[in-house]
C-alpha cells in the first residue's frame, strides 16, 4: 500500500512564504497606520513618514549580514532568529513611550526581519530542482501582495478599535509564529561536502553577470513604484473615479499581479531560462508604460487600461530576476547575493516615491510615466545575454523530497530527469 507523503520542499516553501507574509505585513504595512501615527502621537505628516521608512532603514542595514549568516550557518537559523527577534522588537513597539523609542525599535524590527528577504529564497532553491524552482519562487514572491493586502484589510480598523498598540502587537504575533514554525520544522536545504578549511570562489569576480542582475532589479524598481505609489492619485485625480472604485480596480489587479507572478515562474522553468522571460517582461512593461505616457498626456482611455495593466506587468520579473541570482550564487554565495541584490531593490524604495512625487507636482504624470519606461528600457539593455550556470552547483533534494509527478506524466518525468542527471543542481538549461 502506497502512503502519500507532502514532500518536504512543500514544507520548506510553505515556511518561506509564511515568513515572507508576516514581514511584509509587519515591516511593509506601516503606511496603513499614517492616521493613527498622527492621532495617537500627534506626529505631523512628515514625521508619519519617518515612522514608516524606519523598518526600510533597518532593512538595509541588515540584509548582507543575514545573508553571511544563511550561508555560513544555514538557512534555519537566520530565518528562525530574524524573524522572533523582529518579533521581540515588535512587541517592544507596541508598548514603546516616545516617538523616539517607537523609531528606534522599528529599525531594529526592520534589521531583524530583514533575515526573510536574504534567506527565505535560498531555503526555496535549495529544496527544488531546477525546473520547478520558477513556480516555487513565484509563489515565495506572491506572498509580498498578499501580506500587503493583510496589512490593508487588518491594520486600520486594528488601530481604530485598539490604538496603535493592537496594530503593531498583530505584527509582533505573526513574525513569532512564523519564527517559531521555522525553527521548529525548517530543514536547511543539502549541500555538496566540502574539504576543511575549502572555500567556494566568490561569484563577484568571475565578470560582471551579477552586477547586471542587481542593476536590472534597481532598474524595475523604479516602473513598479512609481505605478503603485500614483496609481490611485492618477485614477481619483486625474482620471475623476471615486476612492471605492479606484481601490476595487487597483485591489483586483494587485491579485492579477500575484498570478502573473507565478505563470512567469512556469514560463521560465518551461524554457529553461530565467534571463529570456526577464526580457521579454521587461519589454512588454515599457512599451505600456509608454502608452501609458501617451494617454496620460492626451488624457486618453489608453492610459486607464495602460495604468491598470501595468500595476500586473511591472511586478512580474521579481521572482525570476532573484532565483537567476540565487541560481548564479551558488549555495555558499546566495545569502550575500540575495541581500545585495535587496539594498539595489530598498534604495529604490525609498528615493522613488518622494522623487516621481516631485516630479508629478511639478511636471505632472506624463515625465514620471515616460521615466518610468526608461528605467524598464534600461533593463532590458542591462539583461545578461543568456543564464549562466553557477560556479558552485546546488545539490539536488532527494527523490523523496520532491514534489511527486502527476500519474499520467509519470514516464515523460523520469525521461527528463535522466536526461539531466549531470545538472540536475545547477542552473536551467535550454530545452528543445
Amino acid at each position: 500500500m502506497n502512503t502519500y507523503r507532502i514532500p518536504r520542499s512543500w514544507l520548506m516553501l510553505a515556511l518561506g512564504t509564511g515568513g515572507q507574509t508576516a514581514s511584509t505585513t509587519a515591516l511593509y504595512g506601516l503606511a496603513y497606520l499614517i492616521p493613527a501615527f498622527r492621532e495617537d502621537l500627534g506626529v505631523s505628516l512628515a514625521g508619519a513618514g519617518v515612522l514608516v521608512s524606519c523598518p526600510i532603514a533597518g532593512i538595509l542595514l541588515g540584509l548582507v549580514g543575514w545573508g553571511v549568516v544563511a550561508d555560513r550557518y544555514g538557512e534555519r537559523l537566520a530565518l528562525g532568529a530574524g524573524l522572533l527577534s523582529a518579533a521581540a522588537a515588535m512587541a517592544g513597539a507596541a508598548v514603546a513611550e516616545g516617538t523616539l523609542v517607537l523609531g528606534v525599535l522599528l529599525v531594529l524590527a526592520g534589521a531583524f526581519g530583514s533575515s526573510v528577504n536574504s534567506a527565505s529564497g535560498r531555503l526555496v532553491i535549495g529544496w527544488f530542482p531546477p525546473d520547478r524552482r520558477g513556480v516555487a519562487m513565484g509563489v515565495r514572491q506572491a506572498s509580498q501582495p498578499l501580506g500587503t493586502a493583510l496589512a490593508a484589510a487588518v491594520m486600520p480598523p486594528l488601530a481604530q478599535y485598539g490604538g496603535l498598540a493592537a496594530a503593531l502587537g498583530l505584527s509582533a504575533v505573526l513574525c513569532g509564529a512564523t519564527g517559531a514554525a521555522t525553527a521548529l520544522f525548517a530543514v536547511d536545504p543539502p549541500r555538496s561536502v566540502r574539504p576543511a578549511g575549502a572555500r567556494a570562489p566568490a561569484p563577484y569576480r568571475e565578470g560582471g553577470h551579477l552586477w547586471r542582475l542587481h542593476g536590472v532589479a534597481a532598474a524595475l524598481c523604479v516602473p513598479q513604484f512609481v505605478v503603485t505609489g500614483f496609481a490611485l492619485l492618477f485614477l481619483t485625480g486625474a482620471r475623476g473615479w471615486s476612492a471605492a472604485a479606484a481601490g476595487a480596480g487597483l485591489a483586483a489587479v494587485n491579485l492579477a499581479g500575484a498570478a502573473v507572478r507565478l505563470l512567469a515562474g512556469w514560463w521560465s522553468d518551461a524554457v529553461g531560462s530565467r534571463i529570456r522571460p526577464m526580457r521579454w517582461l521587461a519589454a512588454a512593461t515599457a512599451a505600456d508604460l509608454a502608452l501609458l505616457t501617451a494617454g496620460a498626456a492626451l488624457d486618453s482611455p489608453v492610459g486607464t487600461a495602460a495604468l491598470l495593466l501595468a500595476s500586473a506587468l511591472t511586478v512580474s520579473t521579481n521572482g525570476l530576476h532573484n532565483t537567476a541570482v540565487a541560481e548564479y550564487a551558488g549555495p555558499d554565495w546566495a545569502g550575500r547575493a540575495l541581500g545585495v541584490h535587496g539594498m539595489g531593490q530598498h534604495t529604490a524604495i525609498v528615493l522613488v516615491p518622494p522623487l516621481a512625487g516631485a516630479l508629478i507636482a511639478d511636471r505632472g504624470y506624463p515625465p514620471a510615466f515616460a521615466l518610468a519606461a526608461g528605467c524598464a528600457a534600461l533593463a532590458v539593455v542591462l539583461l545578461p545575454a543568456a543564464d549562466r550556470a553557477p560556479r558552485t552547483a546546488w545539490t539536488a533534494p532527494a527523490d523523496g523530497d520532491r514534489p511527486r509527478p502527476r500519474a499520467g506524466k509519470a514516464a515523460d518525468q523520469c525521461a527528463r530527469r535522466a536526461s539531466r542527471a549531470g545538472t540536475a543542481g545547477g542552473a536551467p538549461t535550454a530545452r528543445r
